[in-house]
């Protein structure tokens, strides 16, 4: 017998669809999955890369929304070995079953069903791409396949009090992996059996049966009524058939984990939500660990030489604390502070940059001050110029002003 006659083969499918209305301007030029989180991640990178530490090396992206940068981002970097069947790999909204884009989630995977037909695979693992956390996975296909059910939901515990934020699982007392009924954005829930203070919301991930899969979403393109999404949708569809199951993420284990960051998952579909992600990055404790080795996020941030700091002209230190600095920045006597800074950015002397968020190739002109501030890709801000000091002035500027963040877009100028 083959060692592997008695693997199953799992196909992997991350959703990249999203627009990211949320997180405008940072959307106005590419898809949320990839925005750049962390100085030299895009977000898709913590999907692929729980995708391919879980073992699962056969992965298609499927993509819609202003997709130019998330295909170049997914193509340069992710690249496996060919010689052994493996791939990642864009797929584009292509019309397949009429003259219409992606309807939802849903109709994106019916309107993709050639790839099953391809792969031929007997699970389905489905991922969203714009979540940050690490999952391994494999453990929830097992239980998955111990199951027996035809579709299993991952799901994270959460305040009772958030519940009518999220899609929450409604468990069978009885049995508590059953789920009973899928509640959207409830607004009285009934807590967990073991935890009645708590729910399970719906983490966005998924595991088929790859015929119950197909099945479903055959179907659900027949009825009119349909939102064609995979919460509100397909997962009842389960439910209402008792085949659908719970995997609580408290009991995925991923290697090199502490107890600190084994249950870290955050949805940054809002400013606010992706600031205090980064912020929380910069903290000198960090929740989310960036430096598991053990179960690495993979990225290409491109040939850019180390971070360097370096004196002003007329002498003056630069000093950075309690920030990220990405490969390719350097700061010249100038002040970083509670900053991640991506690749290629630039601080001249004098200028001072906190508690802010700068996108590749940033430009901070000598003695200029940004505070608590998100700058898109290629900003470039004159010398003595100030962007969330004054928040009434920065909306007469122009600038976005959410949340208390001033949020500039992918080369907005910059008057001096």
């Amino acid at each position: 017998m083959s060692p592997t006659s008695g693997r199953k083969n799992v196909l992997a499918i991350v959703l990249a669809g999203g627009e990211g209305k949320r997180l405008m301007p940072l959307t106005a030029d590419r898809a949320k999955p990839a925005v750049p989180f962390g100085g030299i991640y895009r977000l898709i990178d913590f999907a692929l890369s729980n995708v391919v530490n879980s073992g699962y090396l056969k992965v298609v992206v499927l993509t819609q929304y202003k997709s130019h940068s998330l295909d170049r981002h997914v193509t340069t970097t992710w690249r496996m070995s060919t010689l052994l069947g493996n791939y990642v790999t864009p797929v584009p909204a292509q019309q397949r079953v009429g003259k219409r884009w992606y309807l939802g989630s849903a109709d994106a995977i019916y309107q993709s069903l050639n790839l099953l037909t391809d792969e031929k695979p007997d699970i389905v693992v489905v991922v969203g791409a714009d979540h940050v956390y690490r999952m391994d996975f494999s453990q929830m296909v097992e239980d998955h396949v111990a199951s027996g059910a035809g579709c299993t939901v991952a799901a994270i515990r959460q305040p009772i009090s958030l519940a009518d934020q999220f899609g929450v699982i409604d468990v069978d007392p009885a049995s508590p992996s059953a789920i009973r009924a899928f509640l959207e954005k409830p607004k009285d829930p009934v807590g967990l059996p073991d935890a009645p203070h708590e729910v399970l919301a719906s983490m966005g991930n998924y595991v088929f049966t790859a015929d119950a899969l197909r099945d479903a979403v055959t179907r659900d393109a027949e009825r009119e009524l349909s939102k064609h999404d995979m919460g509100g949708d397909i997962v009842p569809w389960f439910v209402d058939r008792s085949e659908s199951a719970v995997y609580d993420y408290r009991d995925n284990d991923v290697v090199g984990s502490t107890e600190r960051d084994r249950d870290y998952w955050r949805d940054v579909g809002t400013m606010r939500s992706y600031y205090d992600a980064h912020m929380d990055l910069v903290s000198p404790l960090p929740e989310f660990n960036l430096y598991n080795n053990a179960w690495p996020i993979y990225t290409d941030h491109g040939p850019h030489p180390p971070a360097k700091l370096v004196e002003g002209a007329d002498g003056a230190h630069p000093t950075a604390f309690n920030s990220i600095l990405s490969p390719g920045v350097v700061v010249t006597g100038g002040t970083v502070s509670k900053s991640v800074l991506s690749p290629a950015v630039r601080v001249e002397a004098g200028a001072e940059v906190s508690n802010s968020v700068l996108l590749p190739g940033v430009r901070i002109g000598a003695g200029a001050v940004v505070r608590n501030a998100i700058l898109d890709k290629n900003v470039e801000v004159p010398p003595g110029v100030e962007i969330g000091v004054d928040l009434e002035a920065d909306r007469t500027a122009g600038y976005v002003v959410d949340d208390g963040i001033t949020v500039l877009a992918k080369e907005q100028k910059v008057r001096g």
